[in-house]
């Protein structure tokens, strides 16, 4: 097994578990959890996949992400009483998720060919797409469309590790650098409560 591969699929652990987790907490059956956890772990890859236009897509191509989905449900179920604090174990398991996603994302975009910015656009719909998803399913706004730091976070490491390749830095730590990077600014982030501006208010005052 590749290291980037074992990355792939423990982002789609950290990712199946921050879906598992959100439904579970609206009190979803077993059915319910199962499929927001599937849609939260490769939902971003599999729009990403669509769009470049990369098949097979990659769950269907390799049933290895399917179990990895039903053994993250199965360990939220085990463990779920020692989860001090739901919202802080999602929290930490969809920051690891975006963190390995974006860069997964942007190397397959560049794999492509695609230019750097459509690339790095794509290790962005990889990281959050999947998040969006989960949110429209489980009624809630999704993150992207708040101030939170979220998908800037990813395109912030994606940038990092463009940087990093033009300096043809070592292919793994370039991968560890950046994936810290968005890991870092989202952590930061949520830690002291920093926010994007609002167009309206913020910005222009009105």
């Amino acid at each position: 097994m590749g290291v980037v591969y074992a990355i792939d699929l423990i982002g789609t652990f950290a990712f199946a578990i921050s879906g598992a987790l959100v439904a579970k907490r609206e009190d979803f059956d077993i059915f319910g959890v199962i499929i927001i956890a599937f849609v939260t772990a490769v939902g971003g890859g599999m729009l990403r996949d669509i769009l470049i236009n990369a098949y097979p897509i990659n769950w269907i191509g390799d049933l290895n992400y399917i179990w990895v989905i039903l053994m993250a449900v199965v360990v939220m179920y085990l463990f779920k009483s020692k989860i001090a604090s739901l919202s802080k174990t999602m929290f930490l398991f969809d920051t690891v998720g975006i963190s390995v996603f974006t860069i997964l994302g942007l190397q397959k975009g560049l794999s492509f060919h695609l230019p750097p910015i459509v690339a790095l656009i794509m290790g962005m719909v990889s990281a959050v797409f999947g998040g969006v998803l989960r949110d429209v399913l489980t009624r809630e706004v999704p993150l992207i469309f708040k101030k939170e730091i979220y998908a800037s976070a990813c395109l912030l490491g994606g940038v990092v590790y463009l940087i990093l390749q033009k300096l043809k830095i070592d292919s793994n730590l370039q991968f560890i650098i950046s994936a810290a990077v968005t890991f870092t600014v989202r952590f930061v982030a949520v830690k002291y409560r920093l926010q994007l501006p609002k167009i309206d208010k913020d910005i222009f005052g009105n």
